[in-house]
């Protein structure tokens, strides 16, 4: 296996709970480090890969033929999208 060096820059909070669960771990902080990557590049991958095979040939005019079967109402109490978040949108996709 080739090995790479990178210099990876932490907030000292970050390191520091790293460095105590590795030693939980009874290992190195680098093995821990490398082990926890490995992990959230697999789940990243595994969520990708349900995705794509999930979406199958849809495609974004799918979504518009469906979505235009939605029914038009108001967003109920606690979904309607933030007014800081509003001015972002055209008026077009604020109103859905």
């Amino acid at each position: 296996m080739s090995k790479a060096t990178y210099p990876l820059k932490l907030p000292a909070s970050i390191k520091a709970a790293a460095a105590r669960l590795a030693k939980e771990d009874g290992v190195s902080l680098n093995q821990w480090i490398t082990a926890a990557i490995a992990q959230k590049i697999g789940a990243v991958e595994t969520a990708a890969d349900f995705f794509k095979r999930r979406a199958g040939n849809a495609s974004p005019e799918d979504l518009k033929a469906f979505l235009a079967n939605a029914p038009d109402v108001p967003p109920e109490h606690g979904d309607e999208i933030p007014d800081h978040l509003c001015t972002r949108l055209s008026p077009a996709s604020a109103r859905g």
